[in-house]
């Protein structure tokens, strides 16, 4: 009886609302379509939850992605093409965000000598320090929205959305 109780608790604790109740719909969706639904509709809960965390540092979470970048490149310039290749979202315009990260300061933009066709980006001192100052945060942040899974869980999960992006499209 005991064990029941806490079953019940948990579940009333942790509601999850499943993806037809959110969507408002009683149609029984088809399994696959399902599952699409439910990462098109995380994807956008997550970044809802991300862009307000980032509101407070006047940054948008493709900036905080290229600042990651270049501080990634540990003081070694990038080009826009490499900044594009590793950035997780790739419909951003990668030219118009540097813009934006070189009037907050937060990165330079040098002609390489040995090539003047060749632009390099690096992160500034102050991009450091900005980055410093909000990663502890962010960090935070990532950890409680993933509070409800169990590290078992967060690497089945992380595991299941690799598969997922090396699916062909051929069956």
């Amino acid at each position: 009886m005991f064990v029941f109780i806490i079953h019940l608790y948990k579940q009333i604790l942790y509601r999850q609302l499943k993806i037809e109740d959110i969507i408002k719909t009683n149609v029984q969706l088809p399994v696959a379509k399902k599952a699409i639904v439910n990462l098109i509709y995380t994807e956008n809960w997550l970044m809802d939850k991300i862009n307000l965390a980032l509101k407070p540092y006047d940054i948008s979470v493709q900036q905080f992605n290229v600042l990651r970048i270049l501080k990634g490149q540990h003081d070694k310039p990038a080009n826009l093409s490499t900044i594009q290749e590793r950035m997780v979202s790739k419909m951003s315009n990668t030219t118009r965000l540097v813009d934006k990260l070189i009037a907050k300061e937060y990165v330079k933009r040098n002609i390489c000598e040995s090539n003047r066709r060749k632009v390099e980006i690096t992160i500034t001192d102050k991009g450091k320090s900005f980055l410093d100052q909000i990663n502890p945060k962010m960090n935070s942040f990532e950890n409680s929205i993933t509070a409800n899974l169990t590290n078992k869980e967060l690497i089945i999960l992380n595991e299941l959305l690799n598969k997922l992006r090396t699916t062909t499209t051929k069956r």
